[in-house]
């Protein structure tokens, strides 16, 4: 029983972290990666076996996922990038006839998290506040401006001034105009739900956004605070939802008012600190659907472990273009 983790890159700690816990629970397992650039992935260089993948968008991308899984025993597939969500959400009745779980929430959900204007009115529908979206002609400084879509803060804009709105602003209508949360009154959290296969939440870890680098947080600290009965209470079952979960919210320092932000159905690249905090999701994983096991609410994690990343090396001897 092997996993497959898609578009590795340099999700170096999401392999080890499943490596460490399959090979207790099955010891000739192996966790194998795919990318488009296989060579130059670190991640597909310290996983068992690697797989080059054309990107998403190429027709033949899903036989050829296919392919590998039914060749190399793969049970578990693990998406790491939104791209690849709607495809396997799609086509999981093809996976699962094959034998092959992808861990993928249901299409519905995945709609709704690809959409923030659909994701504002989901928290919305759960007693959730969000900012507020101005009329492009109808706004008030300061704004924030992101897409409908996207993802590792690509095209957001803070705009304190009408000087630094452009006719792109304007123009460009996937972009929302939104309340601004200054941060310094509101604390930013990106939080690691775990929901089982009966999507009940089983989970949370709210992880202090210290220092983000490329979009991914670089410096972390897990907090126990108010946000997990917060998300308890309002997020305790999300239909479809399955799997890590990656939230975020902000909190006012003073008043602790809560405003939620957006949901990614997939592991983010911060869950690592969540993972050494003792939210073992790799293991609950593969405790569910591998060995059928049920997954209880787990609460036990570290609180106040501060992650400080770095750059560190993966070396390739003999390599060739």
């Amino acid at each position: 029983m092997n996993i497959l983790i898609t578009s590795a890159g340099r999700r170096v700690s999401l392999v080890r972290a499943f490596q460490q816990e399959l090979t207790q629970l099955v010891p000739d397992g192996l966790v194998m990666t795919t990318d488009y650039n296989v060579k130059l992935s670190a991640a597909c260089h310290i996983s068992d076996k690697a797989f080059k993948l054309p990107l998403v968008t190429d027709p033949s991308y899903l036989n050829l996922l296919i392919e590998i899984c039914i060749a190399n025993n793969i049970k578990l597939i693990i998406p790491t990038i939104d791209t690849e969500l709607l495809l396997l959400a799609k086509n999981l009745k093809l996976f699962l006839k094959n034998g092959i779980t992808p861990i993928v929430s249901s299409k519905a959900f995945i709609d709704v998290c690809r959409d923030k204007r659909s994701m504002n009115a989901f928290f919305i529908q759960n007693q959730i506040q969000v900012a507020k979206e101005y009329s492009k002609y109808d706004y008030t400084l300061p704004l924030f401006i992101k897409p409908l879509n996207g993802s590792r803060s690509l095209d957001t804009f803070i705009i304190h001034s009408h000087e630094d709105l452009t006719e792109y602003h304007f123009k460009n209508n996937n972009l929302m105009f939104l309340e601004y949360l200054d941060h310094d009154y509101y604390e930013e959290f990106t939080c690691d739900l775990y929901y089982d296969r009966n999507h009940d939440l089983k989970c949370v870890v709210p992880r202090k956004r210290i220092e983000v680098r490329d979009g991914e947080v670089n410096k972390g600290l897990t907090c126990k605070n108010n946000l997990v009965a917060y998300i308890s209470t309002h997020l305790s079952h999300i239909e479809g939802a399955i799997g890590c979960l990656t939230s975020q919210f902000f909190k006012h320092k003073e008043t602790g008012q809560i405003y939620g932000i957006e949901i990614n159905a997939r592991f983010g690249g911060g869950y690592p600190l969540s993972h050494l905090s003792g939210a073992n999701y790799a293991k609950w994983l593969i405790e569910e659907y591998l060995f059928n096991e049920d997954v209880k609410f787990f609460n036990d994690w570290e609180d106040q472990l501060l992650m400080l990343r770095y750059d560190d090396e993966i070396l390739v001897h003999g390599y060739k273009d």
